[in-house]
């Protein structure tokens, strides 16, 4: 079939040109049209559901609406996690997917599960679904600058209100925007704040005023009415707009036959909402920021493009003095990441096609090579397009990577057709000696003959250009005999290199979900160079390859290479046994720098930006955490290579931010790296960080923007390495946290540790008496109704004053509710109409709790964060310090009954990735080696392959040594790729091999000469590699030389390629020994034992 395949390729030569120029402008638009992005997205699909609860402490957030619905939401189908955050006023459900599973299913199936779990909350509250975005959604952040020399500045409150109501609205409009985050500034709210004193004097009740509040804020239709043949729509207006409309409503109450006013019991004052996040720039003071939240599945590029392109045509309506200040954008880092591996594919393709010319002698034949190797790039990214994968680091690695694969097919055929050509120049050469010589004696007309053909495999080169003998149908028949010879052998390699793929596609999770485009693309890419190199290399080879065809012989370089190898694999031949025992010396050699390697999940991707993540002390007041917040960023705003500093501390107001108060989140935007001190690097630039930014209380954590903000959705763990604790009670899983931080601290390796203080929360208990309430006719609702009221601010309803809303709520005088004795005495009115005070029916007492409340599958959580510093001199790594960690901690910690720790974080990702790749590779080798069986039809030979095939190992394990890379997903996906080429350029050359001695065997036989079997297997055995010498020099060097520019890259997202191409690199020099000089020894071996 490939035979047919190849000459109807060649007789219909212009429709697969044509057919080639035009996928060459599908794949030309397919790369205009592919969404972009840095990294792949690596967050779990996720369904967030968020539960606003006002004025309610942690624990009463978790135990009447986090615990429900965690309990109720872990019987959704696929479910795989359910994670809840409790926090002040706020509850956060985190339900985590199968990763097969579609994001809107997921969606629709938890709207179900809320449908019938919504029963069980308390009345007013209901849960809403975040936004359908992932943990990458956050691709760009602005602050709005103000000018505060400026005679009409705006304020906090002002800022915010621009933000929520002006620009909020205009940019979710964008296509791709999910969500628009607001944070920081001030929520402006009217404040009703009530006099208890008048409320006993008119006898009022608090509950009175809040129905005055909502019944006074209204508006309704009364139909219509008919005026002069026309229609008239009835509409009473009565919409709170102002403090004025507020003082001026009625409670219901007559005093003496006046109507007793809102104005005669209290006042109303404008002041902020309360916050749970505050945003700060460059420590100049609090601004107000938004966050753009991309919808999940769109292009990061796209969206961040049309984002700023919506902010430009904004500013004309901003207020003067008012500027918007990009503080973070993930386009920056798209564009450097893209460009890096960009130009060093463009650097690959010039290095493969120099090598080519070098080694063919033929600048036109390498042209096969530079034209086809385009088109099969091109190819990959149509399938890319139509399977929805972006363009990023991940994805152009896989393309990467498969070159100097996909550049061997090109290679193969050429160098076979200049061979055919050359083979036919001496032979017609021959014809030409033989029709001119004259009658002679026998003898005489052999040595005429020898000399002839001597003479012809020496200047045939020389001649005139071969090219001028072969006529044009003659040329193409040489372009099919020679394809057609290679091509299934072409075929079969390229099965040999996919299902060595299979253990990444089986890889799941984050480290799935990361190389999978790498392995979709590198298969794509892959199948693309098969089916060119049957269709269109042969037609560029015959449109090409013509003109003067040099011999082997005549090329300098191959002459050189032929000259060193043949004498030393004849050398070697001689002493097989001493050559595999050197082999397997070489084997053992790499023992040594494999124990000195560490180990991690991935190596960090330098984002270009940084993220500083401290965490506070619990129970931090919100007017500290401004003043940490501001402190810290005047101190990062000092360094030269910082562009600006964006911290915000608290959540913003989103779904996709379950920040406490207590954490810190300060976007680092860095200038160009040649605007750097020299010597700067990243690493030193994050240790003068931490040496400058030193508070008493502050756990430093410098990570990376993407990375953390994806770790934190899937696991909750912000660092490397973290620990949950799960157990009945806050106070046992706190005190283990303790006796973990103080174990861990002193351990080798551990930069920082932090455990949460889950009951470091200060509370004021109101302890309600319920006999005591119920002597005053009062029920347990009355009192909490008027503790909420009175004391927490409970907002009742809303102003509407045009498109803006701001809430409504009303409160007692301070100096009744701001310590515990105060409240004791707060006066109020019963339903009875009883004059009491809050003393009379509670106890008010201080105790500690808890400041924040996480759970897992419905198990309450303390989470201990760990940072460790890598140390190259004694090989920790993370892999090593988790192990010494565990020991550690099982030797001297005692967990009580009931109490569990589990080990979170990158480590996490490593152990998975483990124990997955240790059952996939197995049964990966299983498949080679029956389609090695099935190419073969021996157990010889596969076993030869198999065993000779670690060999290539040893050059990859010592690179990655001597370059201190640690091992991990990253690498091992580079041994995979590496063990691919190895094995296909090994069955080639084993191939060769047993068709030369199978010859020669025949030869002896049927001869039955003089010549000993033994030489004459050697000579078949060199003559062998010697032909396979070129064309597996030509493959090596373009993959390692080529893949040079890719291990020295410098740029955005080289840290991972890096890791890819070292195994490689390092494997294909030690791969060229197996093939030319161990492979021919061990074949020659078991030859010559063969019975």
């Amino acid at each position: 079939m490939i035979e047919s395949v190849i000459r109807w390729s060649v007789n219909n030569r212009i429709l697969v040109l044509l057919s080639a120029i035009m996928l060459s402008i599908a794949g030309v638009w397919a790369v205009k049209n592919t969404p972009v992005d840095a990294i792949p997205d690596l967050s779990d699909v996720q369904v967030i559901v968020k539960v606003n609860y006002p004025g309610q402490s942690p624990q009463v957030v978790e135990d009447q609406v986090t615990f429900p619905l965690t309990s109720a939401l872990m019987s959704v189908p696929g479910a795989q996690t359910v994670r809840g955050y409790s926090f002040f006023g706020d509850a956060y459900v985190y339900i985590i997917f199968d990763d097969d599973t579609d994001m809107y299913w997921a969606r629709s199936r938890v709207l179900e599960y809320l449908s019938q779990a919504s029963s069980q909350l308390p009345e007013g509250v209901t849960p809403q679904l975040g936004p359908d975005a992932t943990g990458v959604g956050w691709v760009y952040i602005y602050a709005l600058e103000n000018d505060a020399s400026q005679p009409n500045a705006l304020d906090a409150g002002e800022l915010r209100a621009l933000q929520d109501w002006f620009l909020k609205f205009e940019l979710q409009s964008v296509e791709g925007v999910s969500e628009v985050a607001s944070v920081g500034g001030m929520v402006k709210q009217y404040q009703v704040i009530v006099d208890p004193e008048k409320l006993r004097a008119y006898n009022i009740q608090p509950s009175m005023i809040e129905i005055a509040l909502k019944r006074g804020n209204r508006a309704s239709g009364a139909s219509v009415i008919e005026m002069a043949e026309a229609e008239y729509m009835v509409s009473a207006q009565s919409y709170i707009q102002g403090i004025d409309d507020i003082l001026s409503l009625p409670t219901g109450v007559i005093k003496d036959g006046v109507s007793i006013t809102i104005n005669d019991v209290a006042q109303v004052v404008e002041s902020p909402l309360m916050r749970r996040g505050i945003a700060e720039l460059n420590g100049n003071g609090e601004t107000v920021g938004g966050i753009i939240v991309m919808r999940y599945g769109e292009n990061a590029k796209a969206t961040i493009d049309a984002v700023k392109a919506k902010l430009d045509s904004l500013k004309a309506s901003l207020p003067e003095g008012v500027n918007i200040v990009p503080v973070y954008d993930r386009s920056t880092l798209i564009d450097k990441s893209v460009d890096t591996l960009t130009n060093k594919l463009v650097e690959e393709l010039l290095v493969v096609g120099l090598v080519c010319a070098i080694f063919l002698f033929h600048l036109r034949s390498s042209m096969v090579a530079l034209i086809s190797l385009p088109i099969g790039i091109l190819a990959a990214f149509i399938v890319m397009k139509l399977q929805g994968l972006n363009a990023n680091i991940m994805s152009l690695g896989g393309i990467a990577i498969a070159i100097g694969a996909m550049v061997d097919g090109a290679i193969v055929v050429v160098e076979n057709l200049h061979k055919h050509i050359h083979q036919h120049a001496v032979s017609s050469s021959q014809g030409a000696s033989a029709s001119q010589r004259d009658s002679a004696s026998q003898r005489d007309s052999a040595s005429q003959v020898g000399s002839g053909s001597a003479q012809s495999r020496t200047s045939i080169p020389t001649f005139a250009p071969t090219s001028a003998k072969l006529s044009a149908a003659k040329r193409w028949e040489l372009v099919i005999k020679s394809t057609t010879e290679v091509g299934p052998a072409l075929f079969f390699a390229l099965l040999i290199i996919t299902v060595s793929f299979i253990p990444v596609f089986a890889l799941e999770a984050q480290e799935g979900r990361l190389f999978a485009p790498l392995a979709f693309t590198k298969t794509y890419a892959m199948a693309a160079a098969a089916a060119l190199a049957i269709t269109l290399v042969p037609v560029l080879a015959g449109y090409f390859v013509r003109g003067k065809i040099r011999s082997e012989a005549q090329n300098p370089v191959n002459r050189a290479l032929e000259r060193v190898y043949q004498p030393l694999l004849t050398r070697l031949l001689n002493y097989p046994l001493l050559t595999l025992a050197g082999a397997f010396c070489l084997l053992l050699s790499m023992y040594w720098p494999l124990s000195q390697l560490g180990s991690e999940f991935m190596p960090e991707l330098d984002e270009g930006d940084l993220m500083y993540m401290p965490t506070t002390y619990p129970g931090i007041s919100v007017g500290k955490a401004r003043e940490l917040l501001q402190q810290t960023d005047k101190l990062i705003a000092t360094l030269p290579e910082v562009e600006t500093v964006f911290g915000k501390i608290g959540r913003a107001d989103t779904a996709t931010d379950p920040a406490p108060l207590t954490m810190i989140e300060t976007f680092i935007q860095l200038k160009p790296k040649a605007q750097w001190r020299a010597g700067m690097t990243t690493e030193k630039l994050k240790e003068e960080l931490n040496a400058l930014v030193q508070f008493p209380g502050l756990t430093n954590a410098w990570v990376m923007p993407i990375k953390t903000r994806i770790d934190m959705l899937a696991t909750g763990i912000k660092t490397p390495v973290g620990i949950k604790i799960a157990g009945p009670d806050l106070a046992g899983i706190e005190a283990i946290g303790k006796d973990i931080e103080i174990l861990l601290k002193d351990l080798p390796n551990t930069a920082s540790v932090y455990a949460e203080r889950v009951v470091g929360g200060r509370y004021v208990y109101i302890d309600i008496d319920r006999q005591l309430a119920a002597r005053y006719g009062m029920t347990i609702d009355d009192v909490h109704s008027i503790v909420g009221s009175a004391v927490g601010g409970k907002v009742v309803t809303q102003s509407v004053e045009g498109r803006e809303r701001f809430p409504i709520a009303m409160r007692f005088l301070q100096h009744y509710r701001d310590t515990p004795e105060s409240l004791a005495s707060m006066p109020f009115v019963t339903p009875s109409g009883v004059h009491i005070t809050l003393g009379d029916v509670a106890t008010v007492r201080i105790d500690d709790g808890p400041a924040g409340i996480k759970s897992e599958n419905a198990r309450l959580n303390g989470w201990v964060y760990i940072d460790i510093s890598s140390d190259s001199a004694t090989g920790i790594d993370l892999g090593g310090y988790v192990d010494s960690a565990k020991r550690h901690l099982s030797e001297h910690l005692d967990l009580p009954t009931g109490y569990s720790i589990t080990w979170a974080g990158q480590f996490a990702y490593l152990e998975r990735a483990k124990a997955k790749l240790s059952v996939v590779i197995p049964l990966t080798l299983a498949i080679i080696c029956l389609l090695l069986y099935l190419a073969f039809k021996r157990l010889r030979d596969v076993a030869l392959i198999l065993a000779t095939l670690p060999l290539a190992l040893v050059g990859s394990v010592w690179l990655l040594y001597l370059l201190n890379f640690n091992l991990s997903v990253a690498v091992g996906v580079g041994f995979i790729a590496l063990a691919g080429v190895a094995v296909e350029i090994g069955v080639i050359m084993l191939v060769y091999l047993n068709q030369y001695v199978s010859e020669a065997l025949t030869k002896h036989v049927t001869e039955s000469g003089n010549t000993k079997k033994d030489e004459l297997v050697k000579t078949a055995i060199v003559h062998a590699a010697s032909a396979r010498l070129r064309p597996v020099m030509m493959t090596s060097l373009s993959i390692i030389v080529g893949l040079l520019p890719v291990l020295y890259a410098t740029g955005t997202g080289s840290e991972v390629m890096q890791r890819i191409a070292a195994p490689m690199v390092g494997g294909m020099a030690s791969a060229l020994v197996l093939t030319l000089l161990v492979l021919p020894s061990a074949f020659y071996l078991i030859v010559s034992r063969k019975k």
